[in-house]
């Protein structure tokens, strides 16, 4: 094991944090990924929460789908491509453990 790793784990359990002993990603983000997550954040940021309006404010930004590298977003899209980001980058965690 990696010593340092560990001792991060362990000192989130000392903080009575348990629950972050482990948060962290098994991987980078990809470049798509990384532009998804930082125009969503925006749009939140703005104000628009309805799944419909951020699907149409990602297709008017012409944000790269970074699964299917489609930018006609829907809901359905939407969907499709974070449950297929969170799923990959769980397993980059279950492959890689603490950190990239």
């Amino acid at each position: 094991m990696d010593a340092f790793k560990d001792r991060l784990s362990q000192r989130a359990r000392d903080t009575s944090r348990p629950a972050l002993a482990h948060q962290s990603r098994g991987r980078d983000l990809e470049p798509a990924e990384a532009a998804l997550a930082a125009a969503l954040m925006e749009i939140y940021r703005g104000g628009t929460h309805d799944f419909e309006a951020v699907a149409e404010a990602l297709t008017e930004r012409a944000v790269v789908a970074p699964r299917s590298g489609r930018t006609d977003w829907s809901v359905a899209l939407l969907h499709e491509e974070l449950a297929a980001t969170n799923a990959l980058l769980d397993a980059a965690y279950a492959e890689h453990g603490y950190g990239a």
